[in-house]
């Protein structure tokens, strides 16, 4: 049996020529069909307001992506929340941290960030156990994050930004 056709769910490269797509095509002669599976929408102010999170409650915000940095800003655009000079953030790695200049100055702000990994982040936020930590994430984020913090003991909340 033969394999003419694969079937990749994530959009069409713009060249699949210039892809490993492509050339696993000239090579073994097969088809490749693009489509994408998951349609993720953004949550609203009003859908994060049902699960009764209030942004001014929390003092430090987890952040493990810039999309998650895009949302956060975005729902605190809606709320018409000003983010304060005194919000903490937590970033998963340096590149995510710079990443906020988009939104904050950067050295007048108090942000942390991790060594490429979830653990080196948990390290630092337990020098800040008196934070009460806002989780942005979306819906399929993974289980192992959320069993980490609470082994961690810190006050989090889990805020999911787009499903």
């Amino acid at each position: 049996m033969k394999i003419k056709s694969i079937l990749v769910s994530q959009p069409q490269p713009a060249d699949l020529s210039k892809t490993p797509y492509g050339d696993m095509a000239k090579k073994f002669g097969v088809t490749f069909t693009f489509e994408k599976f998951i349609k993720l929408e953004d949550v609203t102010a009003s859908e994060l307001r049902k699960e009764h999170i209030k942004l001014p409650e929390y003092t430090g915000i987890i952040l493990t992506s810039r999309n998650a940095i895009d949302h956060f800003f975005r729902v605190a655009k809606e709320m018409r929340y000003a983010v304060p000079e005194t919000l903490k953030y937590f970033c998963i790695n340096e590149s995510t941290a710079l990443y906020l200049q988009r939104y904050v100055q950067y050295r007048k702000r108090k942000i942390f960030f991790g060594n490429q990994t979830l653990n080196d982040l948990i390290e630092i936020m337990k020098k800040h156990k008196d934070e009460n930590y806002l989780y942005c994430c979306s819906d399929i984020s993974s289980d192992t994050t959320i069993d980490l913090l609470s082994a961690a003991k810190l006050n989090y909340t889990k805020a999911v930004m787009r499903t």
